[in-house]
């Protein structure tokens, strides 16, 4: 199967999306089809050994749209021209409605008579004045709305653009008949002009809202550097970003951006990578580490090998990733898209049900009927419901990535606030997976705790082992020099010996010592204390007489317990799976505030106890991505810690870019503020609508008088869809 993305323009609400997606997925080899009115894109899943990509963009042509291939190469540029096409022909169309309805609805409102004077000067006739100025708005301003009818036509269906359509056009035609053949009855030219202008009016407002909404990719767009400084041959030289190719060496100076991702060759400095992460301290890098593309270069120079370009490296991937999740549909929107589907029928049945009401049984006349009807048609568009869901989408997924929490589609962002249970990974989740000392014990009165790390690590300095090193590193970040060992041998499973100034030191478990016959009764009890919290603990032995102790532990994340009490505080039930023992798990989930856990969980078990778990409601899974696929992929929503790394990103509906576990429940609160969000819009959609069509078709004329004036009705729908699209970019207020 294989995937495009396609440019749709022409789409004037949410039901156009409707008939693209039909349309879609009526061709055979499609699997899958999402068209977003909001982001104007189609997300297509394809077999391409049955359908070409060409196919599809013409099927989408076919029903009136334009459609091209989306570059992600030029997305940028592709999306700037795209929303400043739309902008400006709004705007164009804003101020020739503007220009013709206004005049309109002064002298139709307030100066409307068969003989008056305006401004000095007689003016005869003014209906037919009335039909020059709203002809252009009608048949010009309006165009695309009868385009939009008309496509939906001819797909059998009915959209936004019909009820516009069918309501001005029945205001307009009716004053044209009657300035011919019947002056007497009234006109309501200065009705349908002023209708289409404040549909225009709307669009025009909710084009330029909908803009922020996509702010998080254009701001990710725009920080890509345009140009590389590749070295050769000793020589530097400034080429376009574009024709860097793997293998490249690249330079990188203080303050410059690092142009693509590679692997650093040569020198060391620290690195923001806050435009990725979301991490606002930089990171230090040293040869062999991972550099990432329009991150910012702090302080020393850097000279790295390019690994990836173009739309692989990780900019471009998380850029793709917030692309398709703004692009998906949230199931909630099938909602929204059912009652779209079956609204718009029966607002054109209400609308003649109205007007043949009052005709017919109420004995009020033609102008009244008709008046009642088209106000029934304009105020009942259903574009507030439609643009409901994808503009919350498109701000929450927005909002999550500029915080380094990346959720894979609106599926993903709805399930999440259902969450009942999270289970985390221990290693490289709960903890560091780093290994560190976290006690220097001295048990004799001449050796200090400083003497004991000294001789521990010039001991382990030989060592590769993953303990050795965490000693080794201590000893570096205390600034103490090493000795070196003489005579040095690892054995297998119990430790170390060598030499140190002409002296044996023994340095391990209790099974060296025992094979030693080192004497460590004394020992015992302090050595169990510490294994207790979940550490390793090593002895160091002079000749036949223990010095001291040293433990290393793989320590908790610095927001682990933080984390947890947010998660507990929301109603979360929270769990721990391991492949550790049970007495270092405890010791662990102890520390993190954790009361559940699973130990001695081989990898490919810890599926099955995701499973088990999922009868207490939908599950979480957090872990790092690489050997958890299984159990995030079993778990109702996946949640890999990475750095943009390429295993994280593939494997989790959610990755948290800053390997940060408080971005946990930041994820889980992220979901319920935006669904809160998509329910009001709803709601107001739903509630607009439903209070709306009664008023304007009359029913409280009998015992009030009211009336609603189709004008009236137009704001009000304008004012809905602008509306909705505000209460969601509300959503980046919000705080996590």
């Amino acid at each position: 199967m294989k995937k495009i993305d396609i440019s749709v323009g022409g789409m004037h609400c949410a039901s156009c999306a409707t008939i693209i997606t039909k349309a879609l997925t009526k061709i055979n080899g499609v699997r899958e089809a999402n068209v977003n009115y909001s982001t104007a894109r189609a997300n297509v899943v394809f077999d391409e050994k049955v359908v070409l990509p060409n196919k599809l963009i013409d099927v989408v042509k076919s029903k009136g749209y334009t459609a091209q291939k989306y570059d992600t190469s030029s997305g940028k540029d592709q999306l700037a021209r795209q929303q400043k096409l739309e902008l400006f022909n709004l705007k164009k169309k804003l101020n020739i409605s503007l220009l013709f309805a206004v005049p309109a609805f002064i002298i139709g409102m307030f100066l409307m008579k068969e003989s008056i004077f305006f401004m000095g000067t007689e003016l005869l006739y003014a209906h037919y004045f009335l039909f020059i100025l709203a002809t252009p708005v009608q048949l010009y301003v309006a165009w695309d709305f009868y385009k939009g009818a008309w496509s939906a036509l001819k797909n059998k269906s009915a959209n936004m653009d019909t009820l516009i359509v069918m309501g001005t056009s029945a205001a307009y035609i009716f004053s044209v008949y009657t300035m011919l053949f019947n002056p007497s009855q009234g006109q309501y030219f200065e009705a349908s002009a002023m209708i289409i202008t404040l549909v225009i009016l709307g669009k025009f407002l909710e084009s330029k809202a909908k803009q922020k909404t996509s702010s998080a990719i254009k701001k990710l767009m725009n920080i890509a550097p345009k140009t590389a400084t590749i070295l050769k041959d000793g020589k530097e030289s400034k080429v376009p970003i574009e024709n860097v190719v793997v293998g490249d060496l690249i330079i990188v100076k203080p303050g410059e951006k690092i142009p693509v991702d590679g692997i650093i060759v040569e020198g060391h400095s620290s690195v923001d990578e806050s435009m990725i992460s979301g991490e606002s301290i930089p990171v230090d890098k040293n040869v062999g580490d991972k550099v990432i593309g329009a991150t910012i270069n702090k302080q020393g120079s850097l000279i790295f090998k390019t690994t990836e370009i173009g739309e692989n490296t990780t900019l471009a991937r998380i850029i793709k990733l917030i692309e398709e999740a703004q692009g998906s549909k949230a199931p909630i929107q099938r909602f929204a898209d059912t009652v779209s589907s079956y609204f718009v029928p029966i607002v054109i049945f209400v609308a003649i049900l109205t007007f043949s009401s009052w005709y017919f049984f109420f004995d009020k006349d033609i102008s009244f009927a008709l008046i009642t009807s088209v106000a029934v048609l304009v105020i009942a568009c259903p574009c507030a419901l439609g643009l409901a869901t994808p503009t919350a989408i498109m701000v929450g997924t927005g909002k999550g990535a500029k915080k380094g929490i990346l959720i894979k589609g609106g599926e993903a962002l709805e399930t999440a606030h259902k969450i009942k249970v999270v289970a985390f990974d221990k290693t490289g989740t709960i903890t560091k997976g780093i290994p560190q000392v976290t006690n220097v014990i001295s048990l004799n009165r001449n050796v200090t705790e400083h003497e004991l790390l000294e001789y521990a690590a010039s001991i382990e300095q030989s060592s590769e082992h993953s303990l050795a090193e965490a000693i080794v590193k201590e000893a570096e970040n205390q600034k103490i020099s090493l000795k070196r060992a003489t005579n040095f041998m690892a054995i297998p499973g119990m430790g170390v010996v060598a030499a140190l100034n002409g002296k044996k030191y023994f340095f391990g478990n209790e099974k060296l010592m025992n094979k030693e016959k080192i004497y460590t009764k004394e020992i015992i009890e302090k050595k169990k204390e510490l294994e207790n919290l979940g550490k390793t603990v090593m002895i160091l032995a002079e000749k036949n007489k223990v010095i001291g102790l040293i433990a290393v532990a793989d320590t908790i994340k610095e927001n682990a317990s933080n984390a947890v009490r947010r998660l507990h505080r929301m109603g979360i039930k929270v769990f721990m799976i391991t492949g550790d023992n049970e007495r270092t798990a405890k010791a662990i989930a102890s520390q993190a505030g954790i009361r559940n856990i699973f130990a001695d969980v081989l990898p490919e078990e810890k599926a099955n106890y995701v499973k088990k778990l999922q009868k207490y409601g939908e599950v979480a899974m957090v872990g790092d991505g690489i050997n958890d696929a299984p159990a995030l992929a079993q778990a109702d929503i996946g949640i890999a810690m990475g750095s943009g790394t390429d295993v994280a990103m593939e494997t989790g509906n959610v990755v948290l870019m800053k390997n940060d576990i408080l971005d946990v429940p930041k994820a889980v609160k992220l979901s319920k503020f935006t669904m809160a969000k998509i329910r009001q819009n709803m709601f107001w959609g739903l509630f607009y609508n439903v209070l709306g069509i009664p008023i304007a078709a009359g029913v409280l004329y009998p015992l009030t008088g009211w009336l609603l004036s189709p004008i009236i009705a137009g704001a009000a729908m304008a004012l809905s869809s602008v509306s909705v699209v505000s209460n969601s970019l509300l959503l980046k207020k919000k705080r996590l």
